[in-house]
């Protein structure tokens, strides 16, 4: 048996041959749990209670430096070497690559998904993320209209971006894939931040269309609630 890693302080790993899960099911959280689901590969989910702090504890930040959920720690790594990572984006490049699953192996293709998987990313995920907070948890520590109407806009603007890409497909590419599994956990978010009325997703139809199919893989109806 190998060494107990840091993490193991706070969070015992009770079957090493599985790849292991840190998270919670916020919607960077559950891309990773619906992507090992859709792969197929055995896992074990660790719930981090980010609204305690454990993700500032030592024992998390020895995966995530950035404290940050999602993390993994896949103890037959590269080289059968245990390997954390941290980084939605990055863990789920990681998986597709370890799999060669939702991932086109098409090389054109292959860098269209990774374009709308760092369109998520840098965009969809930062900005939803602000949209949310001023919308739903902040409206008592700011009255200032300013932050609301920039996010509500570039809200806007980024599902009129996945609307014009998703209409006449059923994917963000020709095929589910890692680009799908990062973005739809976000605009399903919408609906917990409470958004309907500001952003409706009837004004996007091909984007809601795309949503319903995502949502309706079993891999969803498992991962959403992996580490709820």
């Amino acid at each position: 048996m190998s060494e107990p890693l840091p993490i193991e302080a706070k969070w015992p790993i009770t079957d090493r041959s599985k790849l292991q899960l840190f998270s919670l099911n916020t919607p960077n959280g559950i891309k990773i749990a619906v992507a090992l689901e859709e792969l197929g590969l055995p896992y074990e989910a660790h719930k981090v209670r980010i609204g305690e702090g454990e993700q500032f504890t030592d024992a998390f930040k020895s995966v995530s430096p950035n404290s940050k959920i999602p993390a993994i720690v896949d103890l037959d790594g590269p080289g059968g070497k245990p390997m954390a990572l941290m980084e939605s984006g990055a863990i789920l490049i990681y998986l597709a690559e370890k799999t060669g699953k939702l991932i086109p192996k098409d090389p054109a293709q292959r860098f269209q998904c990774l374009q709308w998987l760092f369109f998520q990313v840098g965009h969809i995920g930062p900005m939803f993320g602000q949209f949310g907070h001023f919308f739903k948890f902040a409206k008592d520590k700011c009255d200032h209209p300013y932050p609301l109407e920039r996010y509500t806009n570039e809200a806007k603007r980024l599902l009129g971006v996945l609307e014009t890409q998703l209409t006449g497909r059923e994917f963000l590419v020709d095929e589910f894939s890692i680009a799908d599994i990062a973005t739809f956990p976000w605009v399903n978010a919408l609906d917990f931040y409470g958004a309907s009325a500001v952003l409706p997703l009837t004004d996007f139809p091909h984007v809601k269309a795309w949503l319903e199919r995502c949502k309706a893989r079993p891999s969803f109806q498992v991962g959403k609630d992996v580490t709820g």
